[in-house]
């Protein structure tokens, strides 16, 4: 009997470990749409978010909307949450630290990567990770300095290194310029955001061309823009560049992580180097990236037309959890 209880334990103990390596590691970025708190902070440029403001963002509000925000990173991955988060449009780090304590990505025991940024309105970007599966190394804010605007503040570029087992990865979180004004008048601020972005990522690859690079952002642009294809020169899974955008091949398909005008546009991207596209080691499951999308957080307007089910339009509180799907990619070891 205990012979074969022993086997039995056995049994299960690889079917487990099959399971966990089938399952692999997901690597997910979501924009937040305007994750704030309720407080009132003199230095950030928050008043649209307090309980006595025109949105009236009171605290029930403010927990719903964290909770939600956890559910979706939950349903991601239900068997092992996302290893690595990248987050934009979130306002400090209590807020952060409020998220990875709320509802089911409290299991996750995340730890943050954040550096408060000069953004104009207080947003900054974020990365949360899985001390037991992503040993960090540090972290730097790589500042985006127009020189011919040198009021013009927007996000800094967040770039962490860390290890998952013994490959140590870049990952850079970012969150561009947006398009007020005109796609075409603003496009020039995401150009040289991507600039800045080619220069940093030159560095890593020049002193280890085989290095583990992961681009993730809402770059305010989509992968056959100038910015992305051009000036980052990110191109489609199968070629032989060194960074790839996994997103490509779906927007070629017209899909996208946000609606504008009943059209879907891929703002949110997911970029990585050849390396991980070598089938040697640790790379990207089936080299494709993938949108997270769920009833509970799509609206459906009275023509049916889906978009992603927003917190606010203006003034008016619609409840959703945000204006963008998350996108994410599953790393596997071959």
């Amino acid at each position: 009997m205990k012979r074969f209880l022993l086997i039995f334990a056995l049994l299960l103990t690889g079917l487990f470990a099959c399971k966990q390596v089938e399952t692999g590691l997901t690597v997910a970025f979501y924009n937040t749409e305007n994750l704030f708190d309720t407080e009132d902070d003199p230095h950030k440029n928050d008043n649209e978010f307090l309980p006595d403001s025109e949105k009236q963002w009171t605290p029930e509000r403010y927990r719903k909307k964290l909770d939600d925000i956890a559910r979706v990173l939950y349903e991601i991955d239900t068997l092992g949450l996302p290893v690595v988060i990248g987050l934009c449009e979130i306002e400090n780090r209590k807020v952060l630290e409020d998220l990875i304590a709320s509802g089911r990505l409290k299991s996750g025991k995340y730890a943050i990567a954040h550096q408060e940024s000069p953004d104009t309105r207080g947003i900054d970007v974020a990365l949360l990770y899985q001390p037991d599966r992503f040993t960090l190394e540090g972290f730097e804010a790589i500042p985006i300095i127009f020189e011919n605007e040198p009021g013009h503040k927007t996000r800094d570029i967040l770039h962490v290194s860390g290890k998952i087992g013994k490959e140590t990865f870049h990952v850079f979180v970012n969150h561009w310029p947006s398009r007020i004004g005109g796609t075409d008048e603003s496009e020039p601020n995401r150009v040289f955001a991507a600039s800045v972005l080619k220069q940093k990522v030159d560095e890593v690859l020049a002193g280890n061309p085989s290095a583990n690079i992961i681009i993730m952002g809402d770059m305010n642009d989509e992968p056959q823009n100038k910015s992305l294809l051009e000036t980052l020169a990110a191109k489609a899974p199968g070629s032989s560049s060194q960074l790839v955008n996994l997103m490509l091949p779906l927007d070629e398909q017209n899909l996208g992580s946000y609606n504008y005008r009943n059209e879907w546009n891929m703002l949110d991207n997911l970029v990585v180097s050849h390396s991980l596209l070598d089938g040697k080691r640790l790379d990207v499951k089936d080299a494709q990236g993938y949108i997270f999308r769920k009833d509970w957080i799509e609206f459906k307007n009275n023509k049916g037309a889906v978009s992603p089910n927003r917190t606010y339009g203006g003034p008016k509180y619609y409840g959703g959890v945000s204006d963008h799907f998350p996108v994410y990619f599953v790393l596997k070891r071959y």
